[in-house]
C-alpha cells in the first residue's frame, strides 16, 4: 500500500501561504522562494532530490503538471531525469492527452481515485506544489506526511495550504531540522484515530 506525502519538498511560509512562491503566476506577493539564495536554496536543492529519488510516483493536480512539465522536460541532472522518467499520476477532469512522459491521467472522483492508486502502488506517493489537491486528501485522510520547508517570511495574504476542515486533523511532529542558514524543514505524521 503506497503512502501519501506532501513534499517536493512543499514550500510554505511562516503564516501558511503556498501560493507563487517563484513568482510566475502573477500573484502581487510571488516571488517569496527565489529572495532566498545561497545555502537555504544548496540545502533545499539536496531535500529535493532526496524527496524524488524517494518517491515511487508523484500525484499532481493539472496546474502543477502542467507547470512542472514545462520546467523540468527540457532539463537533465540528477533530478531532471528522476522526474521525467518516475510515474506521474494527474488529477485532471480536463487534460485529454498527457505530454510529459510516463504520465496517466485520473478521471472521476479524486477520492476514488487517489484511494485506488493507494492501493494500486507501494512506497511513496509524492503531491508537489499541488494545494488544492492537498487540501482535498487531507480532508479525506489520504494524507500520510506533511514534509514543510518553513521559509522566514510572513506575506499576510495568499492561498494556504491549510483550508477550512471539517474536524480535527491531529500530526505528530518526526522530525525537525534547520537547512541552509534560514529554513526550517518538518516532517508531521497524521495521527489517526487521535
Amino acid at each position: 500500500m503506497g503512502k501519501i506525502v506532501i513534499s517536493g519538498p512543499q514550500n510554505i511560509s511562516l503564516d501558511g501561504v503556498v501560493q507563487d512562491p517563484t513568482g510566475e503566476e502573477g500573484f502581487r506577493l510571488g516571488g517569496w522562494f527565489v529572495q532566498f539564495g545561497g545555502k537555504d536554496l544548496e540545502e533545499w536543492s539536496k531535500i529535493a532530490l532526496d524527496d524524488a529519488l524517494r518517491a515511487e510516483a508523484w500525484l499532481l493536480g493539472r496546474r502543477s503538471y502542467e507547470y512542472f512539465g514545462v520546467r523540468w522536460r527540457p532539463r537533465s541532472g540528477e533530478l531532471a531525469d528522476r522526474l521525467n522518467s518516475m510515474p506521474k499520476y494527474v488529477v485532471s477532469s480536463t487534460l485529454e492527452e498527457p505530454d510529459w512522459n510516463n504520465s496517466t491521467i485520473l478521471k472521476g472522483d479524486v477520492v476514488t481515485e487517489v484511494s485506488k492508486l493507494k492501493q494500486h502502488l507501494d512506497g511513496e506517493i509524492v503531491v508537489p506544489a499541488s494545494y488544492q489537491l492537498g487540501r482535498t486528501l487531507i480532508e479525506h485522510d489520504l494524507v500520510d506526511e506533511l514534509r514543510l520547508v518553513i521559509f522566514p517570511v510572513v506575506l499576510g495574504a495568499g492561498k494556504r495550504l491549510f483550508g477550512e476542515v471539517s474536524g480535527i486533523k491531529p500530526m505528530r511532529l518526526v522530525d525537525a531540522r534547520i537547512i541552509g542558514d534560514s529554513l526550517a524543514f518538518l516532517t508531521y505524521k497524521f495521527a489517526r484515530g487521535a
